[in-house]
């Protein structure tokens, strides 16, 4: 794959290979300046061989504190350098990504009036801004100008534009947003003055451009169409575009329901006047080398999130470690604040304090082939051990396998496929389909997973089936099915959604949202209600009978009857730690993948 992996003339620049890091929310922020801890992320990609890192996008003005750790570009100067120098030893171009939120920002922070085009509440937060006037225009204009300013001035290669998902100029653009009277009611106006005084700005370093150019809502928001004759009045002003969907109606960043690549045919359409740039959930190696046909390059910011050394991995011939797309720790805008990281690559945002082990010797047991136990076997080996593995089932894999069986989440699978790949190219012995036994005096990690946990409803004559039962495959007797769901993430939606094609269904949840722990609430609701699912909230099973299931509301205590022939118990699992050793994953508490890939990890370090 050369053309992907291969070096690409950007503007009057170099770039060593056709793969870009895109902007993203890290949490990685020192206040709102760009912390060493940035300067680690972004080195750890262009060591990998990323041809460009735009790094996070910093407010160009104190108006805009979207989230609490956002960058300002005021206090971004000296992060800006570091990146840069940091970078450069690997070829690696740094362009500095410069935006306001506008009216999709939050006042929580910088405690005063939303700016926006027009007094047009968000959808989201319903918060209704203050309709900008010429000074704020002004400042807005000559923040995105001296924001520019400081970027070259701090050596960076370029600056990058945001004009998407969240963005005060795409608020400019749109229909949705601008009901404008004056001048500024000709909605590619804003657009044209902030590109024409950062390109005066920034002389010949790098401009592009993150441009939304479909906001999901065609009766008056940005469509591609009206993209399209956006675009030629600033392509001359432009070393790149990069195309992206999002308003409050579409999400820029789906989750694995939906497909990889999935602006290909927006990215194809806008293809011409200026070298495009494919975006949008290309995490598969081959996707992007094909992309190269209408792009001149390809967005993997979430494959090298997965994978730092994809380039890397692809040049070599080898398979990178792959980007199921799942959004679970990678989606960070969240006030929690949790810190941009993988799911399989835990280290991915923790590079300053995550070490990678030193060399090891000696014998090692690892009881459980789950994704606790091959993340721990695979870097074990890498550390130099001698390793056995083994697994009580006939297939490594665990709960994920389990998981990757739920609608929508068979991606799922990809991660431990790669994983048992791993361990078996690294030399790990690995036997299925025994019971572990007695270590002999070695260390022993124990990843045995776990048993069905506790019911906290009676059962008169029902039938109740757990839900790792279902998902392997056992025979469902016929007749109506409740989904009991009290953890309220993934499993519950996803087994009604599976199973609502085949038979009547209706899913109980504590929470007054069904799949409340989970990012995409209206997805799924949507999904489940379109499947014809009936969706009982707040709600608790009390007792299940032969037909029917007694549910209580946990507010008001009413209780209704739900007809049923089996019930499905989505609860909490307990651990089965078999043997004496270092327990993780699912041998220690119900895990995340995320979870139980770190503590495998963590444990094969600390030997």
């Amino acid at each position: 794959m050369t053309g992907l992996t291969g070096p690409v003339r950007v503007g009057g620049h170099t770039a060593p290979s056709r793969v870009l890091f895109g902007p993203h929310e890290t949490n990685l922020a020192c206040g709102r300046a760009l912390a060493d801890r940035h300067v680690a992320y972004y080195r750890r990609r262009a060591e990998g061989g990323a041809g460009i890192v735009v790094t996070e996008t910093a407010s160009v003005h104190a108006s805009d504190w979207p989230y609490e750790r956002a960058p300002l570009a005021a206090a971004c100067g000296p992060g800006w350098r570091s990146t840069a120098d940091a970078c450069r030893p690997h070829g690696t171009l740094v362009v500095a990504s410069l935006g306001h939120t506008g009216g999709q920002g939050s006042s929580a922070y910088h405690q005063s009036a939303l700016w926006a085009p027009s007094r047009v509440p968000d959808p989201v937060s319903r918060e209704l801004p203050m309709e900008m006037e010429e000074p704020e225009i002004s400042a807005l204009i000559a923040g995105f100008r001296d924001s520019a300013a400081l970027a070259v001035q701090s050596d960076v290669d370029g600056v990058e534009i945001d004009a998407g998902q969240y963005s005060l100029i795409r608020q400019f653009c749109s229909g949705l947003t601008n009901q404008r009277r004056d001048a500024y009611g000709d909605r590619g106006r804003l657009l044209r003055e902030v590109l024409a005084v950062v390109r005066a700005a920034i002389g010949d370093r790098i401009l592009g451009l993150r441009l939304a150019c479909d906001e999901g809502a065609p009766w008056a928001g940005i469509t591609p169409e009206q993209a399209a004759e956006l675009v030629p009045d600033v392509a001359g002003l432009l070393d790149y575009l990069v195309p992206v969907r999002g308003s409050a109606f579409a999400d820029s960043r789906p989750d694995l329901h939906t497909g990889p690549a999935f602006n290909a045919g927006l990215c194809r359409s806008l293809a011409g006047p200026v070298t495009t740039v494919l975006q949008g959930g290309v995490v598969d190696p081959a996707d992007a080398e094909r992309a190269l046909a209408y792009a001149g390059l390809v967005e993997m910011t979430r494959a090298l999130i997965a994978d730092p050394d994809l380039v890397r991995h692809v040049r070599a011939g080898r398979a990178p470690r792959p980007c199921v797309l799942c959004n679970q720790m990678c989606r960070v805008r969240d006030p929690r604040n949790p810190v941009v990281s993988c799911i399989g690559e835990p280290r991915s945002g923790h590079e300053t304090e995550d070490p990678l082990g030193g060399p090891g010797s000696g014998a090692v047991l690892v009881a459980g082939g789950g994704p606790a136990g091959l993340e721990a076997a695979r870097v074990l080996a890498l550390r130099g051990f001698d390793v056995e593995l083994t697994e009580r089932d006939d297939r490594l894999g665990g709960m994920v396998r389990i998981a990757a069986r739920v609608a929508g989440r068979e991606r799922l699978g990809q991660l431990v496929d790669w994983l048992e790949a791993e361990v078996r190219r690294l030399g790990v012995r690995v036997s299925t389909g025994v019971e572990t036994r007695e270590p002999d005096g070695r260390p022993v990690i124990v990843a045995t997973g776990s048993t069905a946990g506790p019911r906290d409803y009676a059962v008169e004559g029902g039938a109740v089936l757990d839900v790792v039962t279902v998902l392997a495959g056992a025979a469902l007797p016929d007749g109506p099915v409740v989904v009991h769901d009290p953890v309220g993430d993934w499993v519950g939606a996803g087994v009604a959604e599976l199973l609502a094609g085949r038979r009547a269904v209706a899913i109980v949840s504590p929470d007054p949202a069904i799949a409340a722990r989970t990012g995409d609430l209206a997805g799924v609701n949507t999904r489940l209600q379109r499947a014809g699912v009936t969706l009982v909230k707040r709600s608790r099973p009390r007792v299940v009978r032969r037909d029917h299931v007694v549910a209580e509301d946990v507010h008001t205590g009413a209780v209704r009857e739900l007809p049923c022939a089996v019930l499905v118990h989505c609860g909490h699992r307990w651990p089965d730690p078999a043997l004496p050793g270092i327990a993780v994953g699912d041998a220690v508490a119900p895990r995340t993948i995320h979870e139980a890939v770190l503590e495998g990890r963590r444990a094969a370090v600390a030997l």
